[in-house]
C-alpha cells in the first residue's frame, strides 16, 4: 500500500503538469533529444575557441540543413 499513496502523493504534486500535457501533448523529449545532440558534438570538437562558436554549432546541429549539392 505504500508505493500507491507514493504514487498518488507524486500525481498531486504535479496535477498542473498532468493536465497542461493533455492540452499540448508536449513533452520533455524533444529537448532532451536536442541536448544529447549538442553534447555529442561538444565531445566530439573537445571544446570549441568561444562560446559564440559552440552557439553557431547548436543552431547547424539544430537546423538540419541539407548542405548536399545536386548531382
Amino acid at each position: 500500500m505504500p508505493p500507491m499513496v507514493a504514487a498518488a502523493k507524486t500525481i498531486r504534486n504535479h496535477w498542473n503538469g498532468v493536465l497542461n500535457w493533455f492540452d499540448s501533448q508536449l513533452t520533455t523529449g524533444l529537448v532532451e533529444g536536442f541536448n544529447s545532440l549538442l553534447q555529442a558534438a561538444k565531445a566530439r570538437a573537445r571544446g570549441y575557441r568561444s562560446t559564440a562558436n559552440f552557439i553557431s554549432m547548436a543552431y547547424l546541429i539544430g537546423s538540419r540543413l541539407n548542405f548536399s549539392l545536386p548531382t
